[in-house]
């Protein structure tokens, strides 16, 4: 089971769109929509990556408890 995310509130937040964060980060949007819906949990590496994109912890974009 993946993690739970607040990948889509951060979005929200900065107003960027799933394609604007994919090519931010060097992945395909299906992997942000992936990552947003909990079907797959991000690498360690993609992680750092999207909380440096939020200028976040990791801790603050993904939890293992399914508070989003």
């Amino acid at each position: 089971m993946a993690m739970s995310n607040r990948l889509r509130k951060l979005r929200a937040r900065y107003g960027m769109m799933q394609e604007e964060l994919a090519r931010a980060i060097g992945v395909m949007r299906q992997t942000i929509i992936a990552i947003e819906n909990g079907s797959i949990s991000p690498l360690l590496r993609l992680a750092f990556k999207l909380a440096k994109v939020f200028n976040a912890r990791i801790e603050d974009v993904f939890n293992d408890h399914h508070d989003s």
